[in-house]
């Protein structure tokens, strides 16, 4: 059976567990469900809602309110949440437009008359409207069952009555402590209570986000007597149309900090910009890889060269070559080369631009694309394909800034019903914390170019190009996995390397979480200042000195680095015929984890 037409669709048995035996962590297993979640505490919050007869998308919504208390240095409730869904009861696959749009005063214009290049990573100019509370509540309003107080009370307990400080929320703070004491006075009160990092173990409160909120909850008891429906469109409101907003308008407005340009700044986010926001329910990219479905939001996020990478690696057997060989390496290394290209010249929102993205996930296009593959030589070139009229090259920088970070979160349960989101954006490194509301604004539209040429760059209302991007997997119609993970541009190709663990070299779902992996530079950043570093490879220091040599000896610059260093993969499997649910976290980064009920 060759690589190409290799089947998929019999019972794999061995998917549940490593073949030597061994995993970091066990593999976890239910026929009622499992979630994963970037915070073990939201992971236990998951598992309470199934148990208390919520589904999927009621466990996931849930998961998603409590992250944002919990990893603020990786997401916030003012961030974006890109969401993929299968409703079991009536077949959907869906995604939810998890990204807020540009404010109206923001303009190519508006940036260019100041002599400002590339929009700013940190300060208020980058806010786009936040969507992560409307993202949540259109998930929870078309595919959940249960009421807003079920899924965002656990929350609110968690910021009013505290959680143990981490290592990896200290070192964000420890990093930023001297900013907060001089510059955000409203981080400092939240994250430096009684004027000092806390230590690790130190209990974390953040009352006023509690606060924030409440108003919600407050909002929705007093719609509940006219039905769900309108129950959560009263929590809405009260976020974009309410106080909140105002509060948000009236900071954007009246305060003015230093940015990236080295000059003070207010924001151009509005009370209208926010009054008007609604996220939408939209269909997802998909491409047929050895069989299987893969489902992956469009081209407003980085997800299709998820897909575009699958076209190409299709050619290849993959699993001759060997895992993590030279070889195997090589390939998809130039194979992602090919497909960033195409997402640095072709991506963007696709309501305001033209993405051709029929062309993109060809299988006539990935073979052409194919032939670029050297076996013997690494590529320097960044080369996007002739998929339609070509735009010109993005601005870089070369400075640099924080990136920021992100989390994830998965639920299948026992009906089938399968949520993955990848909540992101407004953390606390990057924007000050809006005093009386406990929460800073994100900072996405960094992510826009100020070439009007470019099919990403700014427009007000337009969704900037995001690196959020979860995953969904269906097996002739069936549902098969979820998975997703953090870590920007860096983010379908860690993820790439777990599902072809998963399908080309048969791994169980621990094991090909804790595989080691590898990454490139090659295309510019996503993220201000937009660096570039053609040909640099980062390999886990668990890739062998062999294989790292003969990488080198085809012309790749590779870094080895620490042995746990890259992502936070989570991911969850179903097999229907047997009832059983399966998944796992990787060990990587301290907090991930997966529950089962």
């Amino acid at each position: 059976m060759s690589a190409r037409t290799q089947s998929i669709g019999e019972p794999l048995q061995h998917l549940g567990a490593a073949r030597d035996g061994f995993t970091t962590r066990p593999v976890i297993a239910s026929r009622k469900g499992v979630v994963t979640a970037g915070h073990y505490q939201a992971a236990a919050v998951g598992r309470d809602i199934l148990k208390a007869g919520g589904n999927a998308i009621d466990a996931g919504v849930a998961m998603g309110f409590c992250l944002a208390v919990l990893e603020p240095h990786l997401n916030g409730i003012a961030g974006e949440s890109p969401i993929l869904i299968h409703h079991a009861a009536t077949g959907r696959t869906v995604s939810i437009s998890g990204q807020g749009i540009a404010p109206r005063a923001a303009t190519i214009d508006w940036f260019r008359s100041r002599s400002i290049d590339l929009i700013p990573g940190d300060g208020l100019l980058a806010a786009t409207v936040p969507s992560q509370v409307d993202n949540w509540l259109t998930a929870l309003e078309e595919f959940g069952t249960l009421s807003v107080e079920a899924v965002l009370a656990p929350a609110i307990e968690l910021a009013r009555d505290g959680f143990p400080m981490y290592h990896g929320l200290r070192r964000c703070i420890t990093a930023n402590e001297e900013r907060y004491r001089s510059e955000w006075p409203g981080s400092a009160a939240v994250y430096l209570p009684d004027g000092a990092i806390p230590a690790w173990g130190d209990n974390l409160r953040n009352p006023e986000w509690a606060d924030a909120m409440e108003q919600l909850l407050i909002a929705a008891r007093d719609a509940a007597p006219r039905g769900r429906s309108a129950e959560i469109q009263s929590a809405r409101e009260s976020f974009y149309t309410g106080p909140i907003a105002e509060r948000i308008a009236e900071f954007c407005r009246d305060e003015r900090f230093v940015d990236a340009t080295g000059f003070s700044h207010a924001g151009l986010l509005t009370f209208e910009d926010l009054a008007e926001y609604r996220s939408f329910v939209e269909e997802p990219t998909t491409v047929n890889y050895r069989g299987l479905d893969v489902f992956k939001c469009g081209p407003w996020t980085q997800g299709p060269v998820f897909l575009q990478q699958l076209t190409l690696l299709e050619g290849f057997d993959l699993a001759a070559m060997g895992h993590n060989s030279g070889d195997y390496l090589h390939t998809w290394i130039e194979c992602a080369k090919l497909a960033f290209a195409d997402r640095e010249f072709y991506y963007g929102d696709p309501r305001f631009a033209d993405v051709p993205m029929e062309r993109l996930l060809s299988r006539a296009y990935a073979e052409e694309r194919r032939s670029l593959v050297d076996p013997g030589r690494a590529s320097m070139e960044l080369r996007p394909g002739r998929a339609g009229s070509r735009p010109m090259k993005l601005i870089l920088g070369d400075e640099r800034a924080y990136v920021g970070d992100t989390t994830h979160l998965d639920v299948i349960d026992a009906q089938g019903n399968m949520i993955a989101a990848t909540p992101s954006g407004a953390w606390i490194p990057s924007s000050p914390v809006i005093p009386g509301l406990g929460f800073p604004l994100g900072t996405r539209a960094q992510m826009f170019a100020l070439d009007p040429t470019h099919p990403n760059c700014l427009s007000p209302g337009k969704r900037p190009r995001t690196t959020l991007t979860p995953s969904l997997v269906l097996n002739a119609g069936k549902p098969w996995a979820v998975f997703g993970t953090p870590g920007g541009d860096q983010q379908d190709q860690w993820t790439l390397q777990f599902f072809l663990n998963l399908v080309d070299f048969k791994m169980g779902v621990q094991e090909a979480l804790d595989a080691a992996t590898v990454h490139t530079y090659h295309f510019p950043s996503s993220f201000y200042p937009r660096a570039q570093f053609p040909g640099r490879v980062a390999a886990e220091g668990r890739i062998s000195d062999s294989v790292v040599e003969d990488l080198r000896g085809r012309g790749h610059e590779v870094e080895h680095v620490g042995p746990w260093s890259h992502g936070r993969v989570l991911g969850i499997r179903i097999d229907p015929d047997r009832g059983l649910i399966f998944g796992g976290a990787s060990p990587r980064n301290e907090t991930g984890f997966a529950l089962g009920w």
